[in-house]
């Protein structure tokens, strides 16, 4: 039996392709150098692949920053404005990515979302009524050929022409009908220049076919492929699919030509019902996605040999379930780890063995090896908290509800605040410096003292309390200074957590973030934020905002557990939170941020279990968090780049009292469906973009402004970035505040 990878993470080892990049950002290197880390990741993920005993080992899964970005300037869809600013390609390619200010001119980064119900971030294409769609780029066919250079024949992936037209955002009159005809006949040129270079295999990621599909939809992805699959000339295609099953449209591609199908055995809930009752035809190849491609627990082999027992009949290939982007390279970076936890885990390279295993034990069971793998997933020691599971069921309905409504408490907190019209605030966290990190490094590293710690951290706190004194914010936060990542400085703080060192795993580009992993029952140790936030406030009359990660988002953001349900971990971690919110209310800090910035992420991609597996409990948990409190005391959130729209009404049900979100990068419709849905909730829709360097105009933000008055009620309207200021460098950070303070000046006068 054969084995497939379906992509590679492709940061590196070491993040190598993270320093290097933003090296040739900084002109600290050149093109050159940049290429050459990025071959060198290239070579070693192939080779790694290779002598693990890999079958089907993909190229172009490598990417600077993404691949949907890469295939749309492969078939040359990029934006006049871009082409305009006459960059070298690859400098044209990250203005698109991350926009760009400077001598060649000032334009904003494309959109950015979510991938699918992951935390990667994928860039939107943008096509215009007078784009020139055709084959351009060489990048497929330049890496095929450098893998086999290194003495690897790989299978070539790219970003299918069906999802390609579903993610992609259609700036004029034409729609992904009118430009189908041509795109389809790209791709096939593609096909051709592969063929002629040797590739055998070319994979199709298509997977826009797990979500709902209209008759339009199959009509789309069948006048495309019938096309496609007509013209491959001898190259094999395989149509590979991940994060859930195709209901929609299964019976239509096992009906077409296609040489090998691609199906999920782990987030696809019906793809085993589906082949019981369809069947899968011979000839054709199953790619079996049955080794979790999203989450770091070892394999259940004993589970998994079921699975293909049941489709023994065909010819399987045993697969990840998706791309292993979403999990960290190797243990082997896990110096410290604890072999009782490490014996559990396998990230990247750990799950190459485990497929290579998996195909042996599918032809002869090897019961030594079964038993060692059935006891390992029986136990897992100190992973169970009676104390903790009695709490979550002692929880009451009312429990969940805030009183007095929103209504009320919306008058009494205007009253106690008395802020300006268009209130301006941030969302939480100031850049994170050098000296920033090192002090944090020194203190984990038992180089310095707690004191030491402390003060130095006190001392950013205050510098960053005058600083937007400085700028006139009026809603100010203590900057975030002691938390290395939102998600992983929490968990370091409750019961139940495991942390690595080196599991880093892409979040968008170069942002890169270590997931800490759920490994028991969550529990709060002690107070976690309450000593910063109470200095801060101590500094200064302005109301301060106490900075919380909620639940939800605690719980996507880690790798969770696969023992018991993500509703009752959503549960554990709400009430652990929930008592961090009553001590900050307790230590008088009157405006308290729970941020749900992955709220959307683990929304089941069909809209029929929207609701019974998953909103029904994830929205009830974060009310569970701030239930407890006073009426006067302000609850914020806050939801990173995602799609709302569609859920806007669950959203008001969190019965916050002011959310913002991310809006910079994306066109007004969100804003439509707040005003359609007659939204409660006071809104922050970012006026600018933190993942961008460049600094907009006052001019820039008043218009934002006066596009969202148009949409949302003067008196519910704050001004603030579109998310943290992390990861950005403290003079933009300035600028950027100042031209926002001074953008709502203008709207207030």
């Amino acid at each position: 039996m054969n084995t497939s990878v379906i992509g590679y993470p492709r940061i590196g080892r070491n993040r190598e392709l993270k320093f290097a990049s933003e090296k040739y950002f900084k002109g600290e290197i050149g093109e050159a150098a940049l290429k050459i880390t990025a071959s060198s990741i290239r070579k070693e993920n192939w080779l790694v692949q290779k002598e693990a005993g890999i079958t089907y080992i993909s190229s172009n899964d490598f990417s600077f920053y993404d691949n949907v970005l890469d295939t749309a300037v492969l078939f040359n869809i990029i934006p006049g404005r871009y082409k305009a600013l006459n960059l070298p390609p690859l400098d044209t390619y990250f203005a698109m990515a991350r926009g760009y200010q400077g001598a060649k001119g000032n334009v904003k980064a494309l959109p950015m979302k979510k991938w699918f119900n992951t935390n990667y971030h994928y860039i939107v294409p943008q096509i215009d009524d007078d784009t020139k769609i055709e084959l351009t780029g060489t990048k497929p066919v330049d890496e095929f050929l450098e893998a086999k250079a290194q003495g690897v024949d790989t299978k070539v992936v790219i970003t299918g022409p069906f999802t390609f037209l579903k993610l992609a955002v259609f700036t004029g009159k034409k729609t992904a009908t009118d430009v189908s005809q041509k795109l389809t006949d790209e791709y096939i040129k593609l096909i051709s220049v592969l063929g002629s270079k040797g590739a055998e295999l070319i994979e199709f990621d298509e997977p826009y076919l797990v979500k709902d599909l209209s008759v339009e939809d199959v009509e789309l992805f069948t006048k495309i492929y019938e096309q496609i699959l007509g013209n491959k000339a001898g190259t094999k295609i395989l149509l590979q699919t991940y994060f859930g099953d195709i209901r929609d449209i299964y019976e239509k591609v096992i009906s077409m030509d296609f040489d090998a199908v691609g199906l999920d055995f782990i987030e696809g809930k019906k793809t085993p019902e589906l082949i019981n009752k369809f069947g899968f035809p011979e000839g054709k190849k199953l790619f079996a996605g049955v080794v979790n491609g999203k989450n770091i627990w070892r394999n259940n082999y004993e589970k998994t040999l079921e699975v293909l027992q049941a489709i023994s009949a065909y010819d399987v290939v045993v697969n990840t379930s998706c791309s292993l982007l979403h999990v960290p390279y190797t243990l082997e970076s896990e110096t410290k780890l604890k072999d009782e936890y490490r014996k559990h885990f396998a990230f990247a390279k750990e799950k190459l063995p485990e497929l290579i295993k998996i195909a042996s034990l599918a032809k002869n069971e090897d019961e030594a090896e079964l038993e060692f793998n059935r006891k390992l997933h029986e136990s897992r020691e100190g992973a169970e908290d009676e104390k903790v599971q009695e709490r979550v069921r002692n929880i009451r309905e009312s429990d969940y509800t805030r009183l007095p409504a929103f209504s009320e408490r919306e008058k009494i907190q205007k009253e106690r605040f008395n802020l300006p019209l268009f209130p301006t605030t941030t969302i939480g966290s100031f850049p994170q410096t050098t000296d920033v990190r090192k002090n944090r490094k020194a203190y984990k590293h038992g180089d310095i003292t707690r004191d030491q710690y402390v003060e130095f951290n006190r001392k950013k706190i205050e510098e960053c309390i005058r600083l937007q004194e400085e700028i006139g914010l009026d809603v100010l936060v203590h900057g975030e200074f002691e938390r290395n990542d939102m998600v992983e400085y929490f968990g370091e703080n409750l019961n139940g957590y495991v942390f690595t060192e080196n599991a880093w795993v892409q979040s968008y580009g170069t942002r890169n973030v270590k997931p800490p992993i759920i490994w028991g029952d969550v529990s709060r140790r002690s107070p976690i934020t309450v000593e910063w936030s109470k200095y801060a406030q101590s500094l200064t009359g302005k109301p301060v905002k106490g900075m919380l990660t909620g639940p939800v988002t605690i719980l996507n953001w880690s790798f969770p557990r696969e023992d018991i349900s993500i509703k009752e971990s959503i549960l554990q971690i709400a009430l652990a939170i929930s008592d961090e919110v009553l001590d900050l209310e307790a230590n008088g800090i009157s405006i308290i941020q729970i941020d749900e910035a992955a709220l959307r992420e683990k929304l089941p991609l069909r809209k029929s279990d929207w609701y019974s597996e998953y909103l029904d409990f994830a929205i009830p948990a974060f009310r569970l968090v701030h239930s407890g409190v006073k009426p006067e005391t302000q609850i914020h959130t806050h939801m990173c780049y995602s799609e709302f729209t569609d859920i806007i009404p669950a959203i008001d049900a969190m019965d916050a009292d002011v959310i913002t979100f991310e809006a910079s990068r994306s066109d007004l419709q969100i804003l439509d469906s707040l005003k359609e849905n007659n939204f409660k909730t006071e809104v922050g829709p970012g006026v600018y973009d933190i993942h961008s360097p460049r600094v907009p105009s006052v001019d820039e933000i008043v218009n934002a402004l006066n596009d969202m008055r148009k949409r949302i009620d003067d008196s519910k309207l704050w001004v603030n970035p579109d998310c943290g200021l992390k990861t950005r460098g403290e003079e933009e950070t300035k600028a950027s505040l100042i031209n926002l303070v001074k953008a709502a000046a203008v709207i207030r006068g």
